[in-house]
């Protein structure tokens, strides 16, 4: 596999220890453990959070996180508690992003993300597993779809980033330029007030709130991101084998919902279904209702 770019922290250890310690805070907030797992891929090694990993009776979940974010995030509050029944769970930290995994990327246009996530799969054992992926996640489940369809049962897309291009909305691109141009936690916030939740419906605690502020203050101020943006994979989509499961958002400033449904019905041939959520921003993997749909689809296929 070739490697398209590298990013990284500015200070490999500091700033380790420092996303150690917010993931600490994150496991005494919700009271419990994750699993720690280390798999050696064509991009470095791939950090890996599970929950019910040992337990083979158990469906098998596989999460791709949004850009500039960890997997973690979808647990915030306990969100993963919202799928209402017990999986196998496995919250995989894509290499580039400002996490634990190393920063090497492959060209983005390329399908050596699905080839990647592919060795994921591989090295955890999994035969075949239902995915999700939030935002730049969508487009890696989207690249799985085409390299290795029969790893998948289903894929389930949360404001995924790969069904049209970037919203140049002026108000979009001023919410999402003011924190990256100065990373202070109030910039963050209205950022994240703005673009992400769509309060009061769509919110998350005080707590869960300030730990997502720190994480994107750090992530912005810590990390040099080099890794490529996510793209409109338009006619690609039609190599898509999988049954796919579209979940959106009517408040998401960075890729307007109409956008993505016309896109979808036009190139995604195995779509099954498209849920909309009201007064819901693009941060829609911590919504619980969202979580909800989700285990509802997969109980309704297993």
């Amino acid at each position: 596999m070739k490697i398209k770019a590298i990013s990284h922290f500015k200070d490999e250890i500091k700033d380790k220890q420092y996303f150690e310690q917010w993931v600490k805070q994150l496991e005494l907030a919700n009271q419990r453990k994750y699993e720690r797992i280390e798999v050696k891929t064509s991009l470095g090694i791939t950090q890996v959070w599970g929950l019910n990993s040992a337990d083979q009776k158990l469906e098998t979940l596989v999460i791709f996180p949004g850009a500039r974010t960890t997997a973690l995030i979808w647990d915030f509050d306990r969100g993963l508690d919202h799928l209402n029944q017990k999986f196998r769970i496995f919250l995989v930290e894509t290499n580039g992003l400002p996490n634990l995994s190393d920063g090497a990327t492959p060209d983005i246009k390329s399908l050596d993300y699905g080839a990647w996530a592919n060795e994921v799969f591989d090295k955890l054992e999994i035969e075949k597993a239902f995915i999700a992926g939030a935002s730049f996640g969508g487009l890696i489940c989207m690249k799985l779809g085409i390299t290795n369809p029969e790893k998948i049962k289903a894929a389930f897309l949360l404001n995924p980033d790969c069904l049209q291009f970037f919203s140049l909305g002026m108000k979009n691109l001023y919410y999402n330029i003011l924190p990256i141009l100065n990373p202070k936690p109030q910039n963050v916030l209205k950022f994240l007030d703005k673009a992400i939740f769509a309060k009061p419906n769509h919110q998350l605690s005080p707590y869960a709130e300030k730990m997502l502020v720190d994480y994107e203050v750090f992530a912005i101020s810590r990390y040099k991101d080099n890794t490529q943006k996510p793209y409109y994979m338009n006619q690609e989509l039609a190599k898509v084998k999988v049954d796919t499961y579209l979940l959106l958002s009517d408040k998401d400033l960075l890729f307007p919902y109409q956008k993505s449904i016309e896109n979808a019905k036009k190139h995604i041939k195995p779509l099954k279904d498209i849920k909309i959520f009201q007064n819901v921003g693009h941060g829609i993997e911590t919504y619980p209702m969202a979580m909800q749909y989700i285990g509802e689809r997969i109980k309704e296929i297993s």
